[in-house]
C-alpha cells in the first residue's frame, strides 16, 4: 500500500515517477523481517500494479556488462531497443537540434546514438535528483538497479520526505552508519550511479573515453543549473544567491527546522509595507518553525533575515505575486512517513477511509485546502520510532 499512496503523491508534486494502478489484496499473509533482527512478523500480502512507460533501469544494462564480451551484443540490443521505443528524436537528431548539448570542442553526439542517449540519461537523472532535493525527498535506496532509464522516481521502499532538516538524513535502517543514501549525497550517487551506467555501454564499446568524460560533466552541470533554479524559486528571487542559501541551510541544520513547513511560511515574509519592521519583529512570520532557539541562534536568524529582506526588497517583486510564486512550488503537504503509517494501519483494520483522505489530499499539495491543516502538522514523538521514520528494504 505504501508504494501506491507514495508514488501518487510524488505525481502531484510534479516529480517524475512511476504510478500506482492498482492494489489488490491476496488475502495472504507475508512474513517479513523489517529490521533484519531475527523477529518477522506476519503483513497482508497485497499486489500492486504499476505503470510507467518502461521499467529498463541502469542495472539492466549493467548486468550484461558485467558478464563480459559474450555478452556485450546484448547490452548492445536492449540499447537500440531503448532509443528506437523511448527516445526516438536521438535517431533523428541533428546539429541544429538544440535539445541537447550535440557538439562541443571535443564530442559530436550527432555521430555516436548511443553517446548522445547517455547524455540525455544523464540529463534527465540531474533534473530528477534536482527536484527531489528541492522538496525535500529521499529515496533510501539508490542502487543502479533502482535508476530508471528514463529519469522516473522508482521502486519506493523507505523513502522519507524531510522533516527536521538534517542533511545526513536517511530512512533507511540498512543505510547506518554509513548513510550512502543519505539527503545530501543523492546528487553525488546519481553521479556514481551514472558513471556506472556508462561504464557498461564503454565496455561494450558503444561510447568512447571523451564522450562518457562528456556525460558525466553535463550530468554535473544540469544537476547546479537545475538546483539552482529550483532554490531561487522557493526563496522567491529572480536570481541565485549561493550565500543566501547555503546561510538559510545552514541554519535549518543547526535548528534543525521543519524543511516542509519552513518554506511555506517564508512566503508570509513582507516587505512592500513592512520596510521598517524592529529586529526584534522581524522572525515572527517565522515563530511556528523556529523552535526553542537561544539567544545566539536567534541572532544569527535575525542576520539571516535582514540579508533576505535586503534581497527581496532589491528584487522588485510585489508581495502578493512573490507568495503566489512561492507557494506553487513550496508545497504545504508531503507524504510525510506518520501519515502513510496512519493510513496502513488503519486499513489493516479494514478502515480504508483515511486512505482515500489522504490521497485527496495529497493531489493539491500546493493548495493551503483548508481543514486539512493536521496533515501539515509536524510528526507527533510516536513517529520517531523505527519503522515509521526509518524502514528497510525488508519493509
Amino acid at each position: 500500500m505504501g508504494t501506491s499512496i507514495k508514488s501518487e503523491a510524488m505525481h502531484f508534486l510534479g516529480i517524475p515517477t512511476t504510478r500506482a494502478l492498482s492494489l489488490v489484496t491476496t488475502g495472504k499473509y507475508v512474513r517479513r523481517d523489517m529490521f533484519y533482527d531475527g523477529n518477522p512478523k506476519d503483513e497482508p500480502g497485497a499486489i500492486v500494479c504499476r505503470v510507467a512507460q518502461s521499467f529498463l533501469r541502469f542495472g539492466s544494462f549493467q548486468i550484461h556488462a558485467s558478464r563480459g564480451e559474450e555478452h556485450f551484443n546484448i547490452v548492445r540490443s536492449l540499447s537500440d531497443y531503448t532509443i528506437k521505443h523511448h527516445f526516438p528524436h536521438i535517431e533523428t537528431m541533428t546539429k541544429n537540434d538544440d535539445s541537447l548539448s550535440f557538439f562541443t570542442n571535443d564530442v559530436d553526439l550527432t555521430s555516436n546514438k548511443y553517446a548522445a542517449w547517455l547524455v540525455e540519461v544523464a540529463e534527465r537523472t540531474a533534473s530528477l535528483i534536482a527536484k527531489w532535493q528541492g522538496v525535500g525527498f529521499t529515496h533510501g535506496v539508490l542502487n543502479t538497479d533502482n535508476m530508471s532509464i528514463l529519469g522516473l522516481t522508482i521502486d519506493y521502499g523507505p523513502f522519507g520526505f524531510l522533516d527536521a532538516f538534517d542533511p545526513r538524513f536517511t530512512p533507511n535502517t540498512t543505510d547506518l552508519p554509513g548513510r550512502r543514501y543519505c539527503f545530501a549525497n543523492q546528487p553525488d550517487t546519481g553521479s556514481w550511479n551514472i558513471a556506472q551506467f556508462a561504464l557498461s555501454l564503454s565496455s561494450a564499446k558503444l561510447i568512447n573515453k571523451k564522450e562518457f568524460e562528456y556525460a558525466m560533466e553535463r550530468y554535473g552541470d544540469k544537476f547546479m543549473d537545475e538546483y539552482q533554479v529550483i532554490m531561487t524559486k522557493k526563496i522567491g528571487l529572480l536570481k541565485y544567491n549561493k550565500e543566501l542559501v547555503n546561510e538559510l541551510l545552514n541554519n535549518m541544520a543547526v535548528d534543525k527546522v521543519d524543511y516542509t513547513n519552513f518554506f511555506r511560511l517564508l512566503s508570509n515574509i513582507r516587505v512592500d509595507s513592512d520596510s521598517d519592521v524592529p529586529e526584534s519583529e522581524l522572525l515572527i512570520p517565522l515563530k511556528s518553525a523556529l523552535l526553542d532557539i537561544g539567544k545566539e541562534r536567534r541572532d544569527a536568524w535575525t542576520s539571516w533575515m535582514k540579508h533576505y529582506r535586503t534581497e527581496l526588497s532589491a528584487s522588485g517583486v510585489s508581495d502578493k505575486e512573490r507568495k503566489a510564486s512561492m507557494d506553487s512550488v513550496n508545497p504545504k503537504y508531503v507524504l510525510r512517513n506518520y501519515l502513510c503509517q496512519s493510513a496502513i494501519d488503519m486499513a489493516e483494520q479494514g478502515d480504508f477511509e483515511e486512505v482515500r483522505r489522504l490521497l485527496k489530499v495529497m493531489e493539491r499539495p500546493f493548495d493551503e485546502q483548508p481543514g486539512m491543516e493536521r496533515y501539515a502538522r509536524l510528526p507527533p514523538a510516536w513517529a520517531y520510532r523505527p519503522g515509521v521514520c526509518m524502514l528497510s528494504c525488508s519493509s
